[in-house]
């Protein structure tokens, strides 16, 4: 073998090796991040997720990626965000901001683990049959926060006895409050109120 045929053969292999060697690497897993609201609201959070990642041995963008989605508020546009996450072949979906991305992600994929943090209750939004038997792929953590609404309004009563009008605050886009009855609500809020 001549000199410039040896260095040809060589020289293809320099360069055929480390494509062939991606190659066979395994990729990176992907975490799908779907959010209902603004990327700078959700800022505070994502330091603990990567922190918790980090605890278990995942660092972003050295062994895992994460694709991140947000409906900036827009809730109409959560299916097809999460229509976008199983198009890429995510490993893992994590839905945050209420029980409406976990709804788009579910109503997306069966086959894709769903994790979602909402404040709503799970059971009674669909989301899953039980909350110790989640069942399907969707599992995740529920602060039941509105069940303590009339517990606060009543705190804030004996904190503040001779206070007669009381302001509420809600995100009129956000679906939660609309669905989860009115009537009912207004009844409990009435009660820890008083007379």
């Amino acid at each position: 073998m001549r000199r410039r045929e040896f260095m040809t053969v060589l020289g293809g292999a320099a360069i055929g090796w480390p494509l062939a060697a991606q190659g066979q690497q395994p990729a990176m897993p992907v975490i799908g991040y779907l959010q209902s609201a603004s990327p700078n609201y959700y800022a505070q959070f994502t330091g603990a997720v990567s922190q918790g990642l980090n605890e278990i041995g995942y660092v972003e963008g050295q062994n895992v990626v994460i694709e991140r989605r947000s409906a900036e508020g827009h809730y109409d546009r959560l299916a097809a965000l999460a229509a976008g996450l199983v198009d890429r072949q995510i490993a893992v979906i994590l839905a945050a901001g209420g029980s409406d991305p976990a709804k788009a992600a579910r109503a997306a994929t069966s086959n894709i683990p769903i994790v979602f943090v909402s404040a709503a209750d799970p059971v009674r939004t669909g989301l899953v049959a039980s909350l110790n038997r989640p069942g399907g792929n969707v599992t995740g953590v529920s602060l039941l926060a509105s069940a303590l609404d009339a517990k606060k309004l009543g705190l804030l009563r004996e904190l503040a006895p001779k206070a007669s009008t009381i302001g509420v605050l809600i995100n009129p886009n956000y679906p939660q409050p609309i669905r989860n009855g009115r009537k009912r609500r207004r009844r409990q809020l009435a009660s820890a109120c008083g007379p």
